[in-house]
């Protein structure tokens, strides 16, 4: 049938969307950043994506521009359908791993696999230019319309603010996914990361692997958790320099204590490195599947912000523009005070640990010797409530010597020592110089390990070379001691394979090395630097040297890393930024700049995990029953103790140990990158939400807040070696090495902190001992820190004073002779006050 013309041109207006775009072509550009779009017949495609990079424009990779909406008429099963095996063939993780059972299972259930509902792939229909440098895109699918709108931000001209609206057509489970911008193949990735679950530059097949350890890139594209996402920003690092992340809007992930109870485990966005269609490209969730904000009316929208950011360097650049730039990692610091002085808490707790009632300490009958150790109420393997253990020997001979308090060097330092002495192996076996296990059964009057009978080569490193090595330096004359010590590394020799590696695990009674799924990505050389410093035998050195080479190249390079906890089966942890500090320590013995590199590089990957998110504001929140703000609760500059898939940070939140706080300081001085500084700051200050006012113990666990050490008496050690050996490090930084002490060995097990007090150091050129002293000056203002020091010859006492926070400080300092002084200091300043010591 032939209508007039003027009809045909009238059907057809009314016919077309009122906002379509008649031009072929669009184009977002400015002078960072120019993404083109194309009309074809499947939609608008983006033809190019170019980001200038020094004089010149980089092309990305594989555009795209596809869309992706889920959906589901019935809410998702929440049961995991898929079982996967380790390297070696057996069911992962195994049954014995029951912590680990639960999180593994909804890691892997539909939704966190992405294979969930219904999935509707589409590039938009229409699209038109809604403004200077803004677009805008519409589909309509059978349950859904999506529409899109794309702007630069202002402020950051390298980011594209994306604002994404779901109008339901039907009723139902809806979850859309960040738009493919352009994606990547294994071979031309420099590197990818999931920030708190994986890094890495290689794809790989074993699921267990990727996902459980972060040992290589999933292929699968799971879609992960906030709960554990460090910062929330999933990105890929190309080999032509650009890097593309994805940042989710501030506020639209989860608050893990929302008003007036934990919201931990809420699921709010789902993050991923790759699209649903396993295509290497950073994307995000929301709503995630099946979650409540997922549920959705006909007619109902729901909208969600992001941004691309396409950053001209690497992930570590592009890292700290999400935490600073978007999630306001500077401005949250500066909320931090403090209402008790690190100080103080080191001095409160020296009393709880002299008091063997509030350290839970015992002392008890073993081979003839009196052995000490404090109770462990938490997991272990045949533990019936009687399970001992002592943590950190450093800085238990780092307190006594520094306060000379018989009730440690008398009641404490001798039991522990005969209790090093007695964990040891020293029969003529496979086993010697190693320990037998981490704790003593009381009741059963047994060592044993912490899940199950195994011995780890780890664990030699820690308990006997790092543990014994620590106290000799303290007694250098301690014959007994240094004969220990050389059992324990010629057993290291004797273990070290070839290629310099070491066997995760043996078992006790068959003596075969097992856990060969995966390997010893940890810092186990550390025992042989241990040895060299003590024994002067340079084969100890080679050795070292040898395992660290291997570590350079198997965890290093390939991001990849292993734990050290067992109930947790190794997921990687706080022993990722120890091996930052352990290459440092290898850096100094030998002046390779290999180490000092390959050590920066771990603690760049070890920034990632420290939560930078959400934003911490004053809002007022009621926390088991006390008014607090929220910054005093905040999770941001707080580390995990295991992140990732098998992280008991999924449920109980980041810990209070913030062993790497002076690690992360010597990482400022050498390489001036400000997120160290302000990262190991954020951890150590104005944390008093989390310390118990009775012991001034501060509780592991975030989500336990205030309920002081719990279960684990031990940790207060910790605690005292990790404050002090963050106060020296800022003291040394302050001063520009005006005030410095020689750096013992690190601590095992929690991460870098290492010990001090057993030689003399320096203060304004003159050699001083470290004295720790309630008694002998005070200070009314709780966000100063002081060091003290006397000179060797006794006739002068230093003061260093410490500004622990972003704002000037005024305060009073009042010496034991009467004398005052009133004081400011800048933001984060030092001053060292001289006093004469007699009579003090």
């Amino acid at each position: 049938m032939k209508y007039p013309r003027g009809l045909f041109i009238l059907l057809t207006a009314i016919t077309l969307p009122a906002w379509a775009q008649s031009a072929k072509n669009l184009s977002l550009a400015n002078d960072r950043v120019k993404i083109d779009w194309a009309s074809s017949a499947k939609g608008w495609t983006i033809r190019q994506v170019s980001v200038r990079k020094g004089n010149a424009w980089v092309t990305m990779p594989a555009p795209s521009g596809e869309n992706t909406l889920i959906y589901a008429a019935d809410k998702p099963s929440d049961k995991p359908d898929t079982t996967f095996k380790d390297i070696t063939g057996a069911v992962f993780p195994g049954e014995q791993y029951h912590y680990q059972q639960l999180q593994w299972a909804e890691s892997t259930n539909p939704v966190s696999l992405n294979k969930a509902g219904q999935s509707f792939y589409f590039f938009p229909k229409t699209g038109k230019q809604s403004g200077k440098n803004s677009l805008e895109f519409q589909q309509e699918t059978d349950v859904a319309t999506i529409r899109t709108e794309w702007s630069f931000d202002p402020k950051f001209p390298s980011d594209i603010v994306v604002k994404q609206t779901i109008t339901p057509k039907k009723d139902g489970y809806f979850s859309l996914a960040t738009p493919t911008l352009t994606s990547l193949t294994e071979q031309n990735l420099a590197w990818a990361t999931v920030p708190g679950y994986f890094q890495g530059n290689k794809f790989q097949k074993n699921f267990a692997l990727a996902y459980a350890y972060g040992h290589g890139i999933p292929t699968l594209p799971a879609v992960y958790r906030e709960r554990c996402a460090s910062t929330l920003s999933p990105m890929m690092t190309a080999k032509n320099g650009i890097t593309l992340a994805v940042i989710p809007e501030p506020g639209l992930a989860r608050d893990p204590w929302a008003k007036d109870k934990i919201t931990q485990t809420d699921w709010k966005i789902g993050l991923s490195h790759m699209n649903r269609k396993a295509q290497l490209s950073p994307t995000l969730y929301y709503p995630v599947l099946g979650e409540n904000e997922s549920s959705l009316k006909t007619g109902e929208p729901v909208s969600y912000t992001f941004r691309y950011s396409l950053t001209d360097g690497d992930w570590f650049k592009a890292l700290n523009h999400a935490v600073y730039d978007v999630y306001k990692f500077k401005e949250t610091l500066a909320l931090r005070q403090s209402k008790q002085s690190l100080t103080d808490r080191i001095q409160k707790m020296h009393h709880y640990l002299t008091d063997p009632k509030t350290s839970m300490w015992n002392i008890e009958e073993f081979e003839g010797k009196k052995i000490g150790a404090q109770s462990y109420l938490g997991g272990v393997v045949g533990s019936n409530k009687d399970a001992m253990k002592n943590s950190d020997y450093g800085a238990m001979w780092m307190l006594a010597t520094a306060t000379k308090d018989p009730l440690l060097t008398k009641n404490v330092l001798p039991y522990a020592l005969n209790f090093k002495l007695v964990q040891q192996e020293t029969g003529n076996n496979f086993f010697k110089g190693a320990v037998e296990g981490q704790y003593y059964l009381a009741k059963s009057k047994k060592f044993v390990e912490e899940w199950g009978e195994v011995v780890e080569p780890i664990a030699l490193t820690y308990y006997t070379m790092l543990d014994i090595g620590n106290m000799l330096l303290f007694e250098p004359g301690n014959a007994e001691l240094k004969e220990r010590l050389r059992f324990g590394a010629d057993r290291l020799l004797t273990w070290q394979k070839p290629n310099g590696q070491w066997a995760v695990a043996y078992d006790r009674h068959t003596e075969k090395e097992i856990f060969k799924d995966i390997q010893d990505l940890r810092p186990t050389f550390y025992g042989l630097i241990v040895a060299y410093r003590i024994l002067k035998d340079p084969k100890y050195l080679t050795a070292a040297r040898k395992g660290a080479d291997w570590f350079l190249k198997n965890a290093i390079e390939t991001g990849s890393f292993l734990g050290v906890c067992g109930d947790a089966r190794y997921a990687p942890d706080f022993a990722t930024g120890q091996s930052a500090q352990a290459l440092l320590d290898l850096y100094d013995l030998t002046n390779d700049a290999r180490y000092k590199d390959a050590a920066i590089t771990a603690a760049k990957i070890y920034t990632t995990s420290i939560y930078t998110h959400p934003i911490a504001d004053h809002a007022i929140k009621m926390v088991n029953g006390t008014q607090r703000e929220d910054w005093e609760i905040s999770q941001t500059g707080l580390s995990f103790e295991h992140g990732g898939i098998f992280g008991s940070a999924a449920r109980h939140g980041p810990i209070q140990l913030c062993s790497h706080a002076g690690m992360f300081i010597r990482m400022y001085g050498l390489t001036k990158e400000p997120i160290f500084a302000d990262m190991a700051r954020a951890g150590a200050i104005g944390r008093d939400a989390f310390v118990d006012p009775k012991t001034s113990v501060a509780s592991y666990y975030w989500q336990a807040m205030n309920r002081g050490a719990g279960p684990y008496p031990h940790h207060a050690w910790w605690q005292i070696g990790w404050l002090t050996d963050y106060l020296l490090a800022e003291a040394d930084l302050r001063s520009n090495g005006r005030v410095t002490f020689p750096r013992g060995f690190v601590t095992p097990k929690v991460g870098p902190h290492q010990t001090y007090g057993f030689e003399p150091g320096t203060v304004n050129g003159e050699k001083v001992n470290l004295v720790i002293n309630e008694n002998l000056v005070q200070l009314n203002n709780p966000s100063i820190d002081y060091i003290l020091a006397r000179t060797v010859e006794g006739g002068k006492l230093f003061v260093i004073l410490l500004n622990n926070r972003a704002q000037q400080s005024d305060f009073q300092l009042t010496i034991r002779n009467g004398k005052t002084m009133s004081k400011q200091l800048p933001a984060f300043g030092l001053d060292v006050i001289t006093v004469d010591a007699k009579g003090l």
